[in-house]
């Protein structure tokens, strides 16, 4: 079988078809699988416990919920949220009794999970755990699918279309001192949403990256040392929404073209700074002035767009993930049979802020400001020095809210973005 870098660029449609589509049999297997375990959580999992705890809903997530999963690849996760948490601190100190608690019942209800699935529960190494992962596993046809069951707190409610979250939720998160992006799964509806809503091209983007990331990318983990570690495959599926949403917006656009302008993204992830305003922005005060602070960490910064607390990859060995690109982009897959290579898209990658943002009057006109946010931990931009957040031309967060300040790129002018303002 040929692999993706033995794969012409003018085949990868092709091969994204026939090797990463899930077949109907499979997506059937996985449907059965998850609907096994979401009657066992909602209807079986804290009944005749003794238990306060109730199951509010439980939201497929992942792969398998934004519609991007891969062929052969069976993991799913499934977010419970559970009635008795309060808040996020409460989800902090109760989230490993409600594991332990899941784990139980799943143990003492195996025979009702049915004759032909042999359940097995990953022990975990962590003295406070966010998930429970456990296995089932069809004797009959000797397939196995792993889940990932997350704990939340339902901080959002019933969604509904056009849905965008009050700032003071994320206001109640920023000061509920999270470690990195922890309370992620709370906001997992707003995740599958956005990219439940991509042209399906924009999907096999995703599934043709997070091959190439599991296939290429992951062997680089023996060069890891100590407690480092790869930036996470979501890193890159939303550096491929980034890419078309900035560089075409056509939903038949080339996907060799697509393809080579994540790899490019990656080749300069020192110079990212992306984000979206879907679900939240600078108008309320408090919650701008966190994401000031956000943006103004050390490169890259790919701000998770459901959660402003998640930068997500922060702290990653990026550089092997460059490595891997740079060889990428020798490949067949991104070299067409006339010999010439596969140009990316015009995409902009900033380093730093820009010397120059633009603001939007309320009768539409674009004038150039100084850059209000100062630039920390990323190498200074060529076309001249990053202006002082103290300059008399850098707007108040009041004078940018009535001027309908427009955050700095990437993806404020992107279908999301324009849908939110």
């Amino acid at each position: 079988v040929m692999g993706l870098y033995q794969t012409p660029a003018e085949e990868l449609d092709t091969f994204i078809s026939n090797d990463l589509q899930p077949n109907r049999v499979f997506k059937n297997q996985i449907s059965t699988a998850i609907h096994t375990i979401f009657l066992f959580l909602t209807q079986n999992c804290f009944r005749n416990s003794g238990s306060a705890m109730r199951v509010l809903k439980v939201v497929k997530a992942g792969s398998s919920g934004k519609g991007t999963a891969l062929k052969d690849v069976s993991d799913v996760d499934l977010v419970v949220f559970v009635s008795s948490i309060t808040d996020f601190q409460d989800l902090k100190a109760k989230r490993k009794k409600i594991i332990a608690e899941i784990q139980t019942r799943l143990e003492e209800c195996r025979e009702s999970l049915g004759k032909d699935l042999e359940l097995s529960i990953k022990k975990t190494k962590w003295e406070n755990p966010r998930v429970l992962t456990f296995t089932l596993k069809s004797n009959t046809m000797g397939e196995h699918i792993d889940f990932d069951v997350l704990p939340a707190f339902d901080a959002l409610g019933q969604l509904y279309r056009g849905y965008k979250p009050d700032p003071q939720v994320y206001i109640r998160l920023t000061e509920s001192d999270p470690e990195g992006s922890e309370f992620s799964p709370c906001f997992t509806e707003l995740q599958r949403n956005f990219v439940m809503a991509l042209p399906a091209k924009l999907k096999s983007l995703i599934r043709l990256v997070k091959r190439w990331y599991k296939q290429y990318v992951l062997p680089h983990k023996k060069k890891l040392g100590g407690k480092e570690s790869l930036p996470p495959q979501y890193a890159l599926e939303l550096l491929s929404v980034y890419a078309w949403e900035r560089g075409s917006r056509d939903p038949a656009f080339n996907m060799a073209e697509g393809f080579r302008t994540v790899l490019e993204l990656i080749r300069q992830h020192a110079k990212l700074c992306v984000f979206w305003t879907i679900n939240y922005g600078f108008a309320n005060e408090t919650l701008g002035l966190y994401l000031e602070s956000q943006l103004c960490k050390s490169r890259p910064i790919i701000l998770d767009p459901a959660d402003p607390t998640g930068i997500v990859g922060q702290g990653s060995r990026w550089d092997l993930v460059e490595e891997e690109a740079e060889l990428c982009c020798a490949q067949q897959c991104c070299w067409k049979r006339n010999g010439s290579a596969v140009q990316p898209w015009n995409v902009p990658v900033r380093a730093g802020f820009p010397a120059v943002a633009l603001i939007v009057s309320k009768g539409g006109t674009a004038q150039p400001i100084g850059c209000p946010f100062p630039c920390t931990g990323g190498a200074r931009i060529a076309q001249g020095p990053v202006p002082s957040p103290h300059r008399s031309n850098a707007p108040s967060l009041q004078e940018r809210q009535q001027l309908h300040l427009m955050p700095l790129w990437p993806s404020v002018v992107s279908p999301h973005c324009a849908s939110s303002r």
